[in-house]
């Protein structure tokens, strides 16, 4: 099968350039250092700032908030754990909150935090998820766990919640769990909402925002962290104190413009887009529903180009790897270690048997998703899945 009829399920990891971003990208691609007192250095600095400028105006924040970085992974550790060294040095605060369904990008900036080899004496409070990884606010436990953050805050160091799981694509309610949690360190994992949701940094409440330039179609190794006027941070990067002195290194003009051009396509064309990206993945959930035993993780409200499921008796990486031989990128949703598929920390914190969790299997399409594209891999499905528990577990 050639590259063009190759069909690409895995927009959750990463989306294809939008052109928009590769032509503002081009259009300054020899600008310069926008650190520099000069013409070149203006010019750059200008282009940066009104990059800068049109992120905050489509995410209802402040220029001075938009804080570029490298990454959401960047984004989510200097939120992290600036927030929570800061609570601990001018507060006195070391506990921090959290769900165990985290991308690992904050999941491990808390486990570094908490249990790592150096003492920082932080302690980690579990925030509960429901059976499909959602925290319900609703829940007995969960309610009395955010009114004690609201009623006793002093020894909070922070409040972490992701806004959508990078796996299931369920959406959690973040405005509500935020809510009242004014006087704590609070931050969002965004990196799969921005360009897919609306947002509104100031209504949500939250002190810290972090985003992924490549999931919404604009560069890679581009990002940007939200962080509140208010947000008290003390930056683990060190360095020329640029972008507020929260993430020092010479800034990415070229990343930035094609950053804003991205999120202001995305954010134009979002109702369009999701509705044919939400028609693609039910054309592909109406078959997988249909086969043997299967457990689909993905329940609304969800993200509407995600569908995750485990098919018990298969391997996850047998699924993958036949759906690769076939001509479909997708993905199993969990990180592999040294090639070794472990289970999905995200399925096994939602209570799911390891057994169930290895034969995991994440599709997930986006604007380029054809529906030819969704029926074609609804028909690969049930044999390819017949295929694997054939073939059996490792």
């Amino acid at each position: 099968m050639n590259q063009q009829s190759r069909i690409y399920a895995d927009y959750a990891a990463s989306a294809p350039l939008r052109p928009e971003a590769a032509e503002a990208m081009e259009r300054v691609a020899t600008e310069l250092n926008p650190a520099g007192q000069y013409k070149t250095g203006r010019d750059a600095r200008r282009i940066l700032e009104e990059s800068r400028e049109q992120i905050a105006d489509l995410l209802g924040a402040d220029p001075v908030e938009v804080v570029f970085t490298s990454s959401g992974t960047e984004a989510d550790n200097i939120a992290i754990q600036g927030q929570a060294l800061a609570a601990a040095a001018h507060r006195g605060a070391r506990t921090i909150v959290s769900t165990n369904t985290e991308h690992p990008a904050v999941l491990e900036s808390v486990q570094w935090l908490c249990d790592g080899p150096l003492d920082f004496g932080f302690r980690h409070r579990e925030l509960p998820v429901d059976a499909y990884g959602r925290v319900d606010p609703r829940d007995p436990d969960t309610a009395q766990l955010l009114a004690e953050l609201r009623d006793n805050p002093s020894d909070t160091a922070l409040l972490t919640c992701m806004w959508a799981n990078n796996e299931t694509g369920n959406i959690n309610p973040v405005a509500t769990i935020l809510d009242g949690q004014d006087s704590i360190a609070t931050h969002v994992d965004a990196v799969q909402v921005v360009g897919h949701l609306p947002i509104d940094f100031h209504s949500l409440g939250a002190k810290t925002l972090a985003a992924s330039a490549h999931k919404f179609g604009g560069p890679r190794s581009t990002g940007f962290l939200l962080a509140s006027r208010h947000a008290d941070i003390l930056s683990p990067i060190r360095g020329g104190g640029q972008e507020r002195g929260l993430r020092s290194g010479t800034v990415n003009v070229q990343g930035a413009a094609g950053t804003a051009a991205a999120l202001a396509s995305a954010m134009e064309n979002m109702e369009r887009e999701n509705l044919a990206v939400r028609a693609a993945r039910d054309a592909i959930a109406e078959v997988a529903r249909t086969l043997d035993d299967v457990r689909i993780w993905t329940e609304e409200p969800a993200l509407p180009g995600h569908l995750h499921m485990s098919l018990p008796g298969a391997e996850g990486d047998s699924l993958i790897m036949l759906l690769d031989a076939a001509g479909v990128d997708a993905s199993t949703g969990s990180a592999c270690s040294s090639g070794v598929n472990r289970a999905s920390h995200v399925l096994t914190a939602m209570g799911v048997d390891v057994a169930v969790a290895r034969g995991a299997l994440r599709l997930t399409v986006g604007k380029g998703t054809s529906i030819p594209d969704a029926t074609r891999i609804a028909q690969l499905l049930p044999g390819i899945v017949e295929q694997a528990r054939t073939a059996g577990m490792a």
